[in-house]
């Protein structure tokens, strides 16, 4: 049984070099990242298959789980843990049915708590809010405020995951809210220092868990 999603949550940058992917993700791995997110819109589906297929294993030799971005029938092949779905991509019960009990599925909420309800009614495994911040990845994308999350988990028993310019130094507030894990994809990948930056985001998690207990 795949655990529930937490910690941090990178996603890959967009990339044809999967040698260099490969080193980045693995650098990440070994600061503490166990989720990953592989999210290419490259139209070479073959390259997409091979990226997704070596980070598979990658994330497997490191106890990491790897989630595809939009493609369920990529998920399937390569056996992914599981699929992250947008709005416009396929029906969350739909995945379900594809890929069984077995994968996690998980759906982009946006700004709205409604579509966070939908999707747990539909089967969804996690949710996923924002952009909390400024993104340069998606700049014109809706801004989520942190009281959602705070929202969500009174009414879900979903892990939430929080999404959009987060970096170690603003995560804790979005922790503290509630947020189960924080996905990112800059301040992790485009770092100085990809093993640093992921030690300083899983390390927020550590000291919450600590808390907690």
């Amino acid at each position: 049984m795949i655990q529930s999603v937490s910690g941090l949550y990178g996603i890959t940058p967009e990339t044809e070099n999967t040698p260099t992917l490969l080193l980045q993700v693995g650098l990440a791995l070994a600061g503490g990242m166990r989720w990953l997110q592989y999210r290419s819109k490259n139209p070479d589906r073959s390259l997409r298959q091979r990226q997704a297929s070596a980070l598979r294993e990658l994330c497997a030799r490191h106890g990491a789980h790897l989630i595809v971005n939009d493609d369920v029938a990529l998920a399937l092949k390569i056996g992914a843990d599981g699929v992250h779905l947008g709005r416009d991509d396929m029906p969350p019960g739909e995945a379900r049915l594809i890929l069984g009990a077995g994968r996690l599925v998980g759906v982009s909420c946006y700004n709205q708590l409604e579509l966070a309800v939908r999707g747990a009614e539909a089967g969804a495994d996690y949710v996923a809010f924002g952009s909390f911040f400024p993104s340069t990845v998606k700049p014109g994308a809706v801004r989520a405020d942190r009281g959602l999350i705070s929202a969500a988990k009174q009414r879900l028993r979903l892990p939430v995951v929080a999404i959009g310019g987060i970096t170690p130094d603003i995560a804790p507030g979005l922790i503290e809210a509630g947020a189960d894990a924080v996905a990112v994809l800059t301040a992790l990948f485009g770092a100085r220092d990809i093993q640093a930056a992921a030690c300083a985001f899983s390390e927020l998690f550590q000291f919450s868990f600590d808390r907690v207990k």
